[in-house]
């Protein structure tokens, strides 16, 4: 009863920390693409006019919610500093941290059925919990180091190099974790990577621009344009980032043999679609970007789709065995793909954690709600059954129940027989 209700208070932690995650991400992804957009968007005023004595870079004019607005944005700084400043810094805060606890709840806490799996690397506990910690520090630091490196002043190497760095990440991670664990793991180095940004880039520069105002000094528009580059990037990090959010839903994507190659593929078409919004938003419209990233995600598709499963040839469920003495004896029956069968499998292999009441640790409840306990919730989810441990084999996670190949053929033969 300790350990049940240990596992459901995490249950509950997860589903309001995440739901914290969501909301505080929305506010922050929302901004970051709206001053996007804004940038983008605004004109300069006419030569000679008001708004261009008083400083200002840009203009645009809105409506929105049943009133008009007029955001004008200085090149370096207004005249005075006003009374009132928006500092947009909580959302990103809030995102991290929140994040960074759902890494705690969900993958650190049971790192043993989310995180290692025997077949692709012999890790202990710690050691997967390390290799995670190491991936968020070493991505913002190798990520830092070359912004502030000659490479910095290069935007287009530097993308081209920040790719190729994060699929290597990809590549290294996808063969010491479990798929889904390398998946969130390259997603929150790019989120420590974008808050850092906010953190250790953006608002330094932003109070040292408030700081010389404050002191009658003019500011160092240098500040302004090493704020703008490290906005920039987070913007066309947003994309990537949001896939790996929700693709723990989605094992056709981490289950496969080179899940590295189908994660830079899908982070490219993301970066390709967001590149094409951000030059609309500047007047271009370049049709090139999208077309290829949506081609890019086709390709993936096709290049994944599940093969069909090959059916196990039936079997007798007796056969007799001839001695060399000429007697005989009736041999051990074997398997069949009948329901008794499959409901025998599926309770040893599947049912531990898709019950009313799961025994395997760290599951209070029944993932997804299926539960697989009654031949008649057996063939409800057939269709899941076959997908997640026939044709992904996503399932059992990490394989903790020890499921043989075998026995997944014997599911895939009871499916394409009917599922009776």
């Amino acid at each position: 009863m300790d350990a049940l209700l240990v596992s459901y208070g995490v249950e509950w932690l997860n589903l309001l920390v995440r739901w914290l995650h969501l909301i505080t991400g929305i506010a922050w992804i929302g901004a970051s693409f709206y001053f996007v957009w804004l940038d983008n968007s605004i004109r300069p005023p006419k030569p000679g006019s008001d708004l261009a004595k008083k400083g200002v870079s840009g203009e645009l004019w809105a409506v929105h919610g049943g009133g008009f607005y007029n955001p004008q944005k200085y090149l370096v700084a207004p005249a005075e500093l006003p009374d009132d400043l928006h500092w947009f810094k909580w959302e990103a805060y809030a995102t991290w941290l929140s994040g960074f606890a759902m890494l705690f709840i969900v993958y650190y806490f049971n790192a043993s059925a989310m995180m290692i799996n025997k077949d692709v690397a012999d890790l202990n506990t710690w050691q997967a919990i390390g290799v995670g910690l190491g991936t968020l520090v070493v991505g913002w630091t190798v990520y830092d180091v070359l912004c502030r490196s000659p490479l910095g002043k290069r935007e287009g190497l530097l993308g081209i190099v920040m790719y190729v760095f994060i699929v290597a990440a990809a590549f290294v991670l996808t063969h010491l974790l479990s798929g889904r664990a390398a998946y969130i793991h390259v997603g929150a180095m790019i989120g420590t990577m974008m808050v850092g940004n906010v953190l250790m880039v953006i608002i330094p520069g932003q109070r040292k621009l408030v700081e010389a105002m404050r002191v009658g000094k003019s500011p160092d528009p240098i500040y302004g344009k090493k704020a703008k580059q490290r906005s920039v990037h987070n913007n066309y990090f947003t994309l990537p980032v949001l896939f790996i959010m929700i693709s723990n839903h989605y094992g056709m994507t981490y289950n496969h043999p080179y899940s590295w190659l189908i994660l830079a593929a899908i982070i490219a078409a993301g970066a390709l679609i967001r590149h094409f919004f951000n030059l609309r938003h500047a007047g271009r419209v370049s049709l090139g970007y999208p077309i290829a990233g949506v081609a890019l995600l086709l390709a993936v598709a096709i290049a994944i789709a599940p093969k069909p499963v090959q059916p196990v040839a039936p079997v007798a469920k007796a056969d007799v065995a001839v001695a060399a003495d000429g007697s005989t004896a009736a041999a051990a029956a074997a398997p069949t793909a009948d329901m008794a069968h499959i409901q025998e499998i599926i309770g040893q292999r599947c049912a531990t954690c898709h019950s009313a009441q799961p025994t395997q640790p760290g599951f209070a409840t029944a993932p997804a709600g299926v539960m697989l306990q009654t031949a008649d919730q057996i063939r409800q989810h057939a269709d899941k059954v076959y997908q997640q441990a026939v044709q992904l084999k996503a399932m059992p996670l990490a394989n903790l129940t020890h499921i043989t190949d075998e026995e997944r053929a014997l599911i895939g033969t009871w499916y394409t027989s009917g599922a009776k």
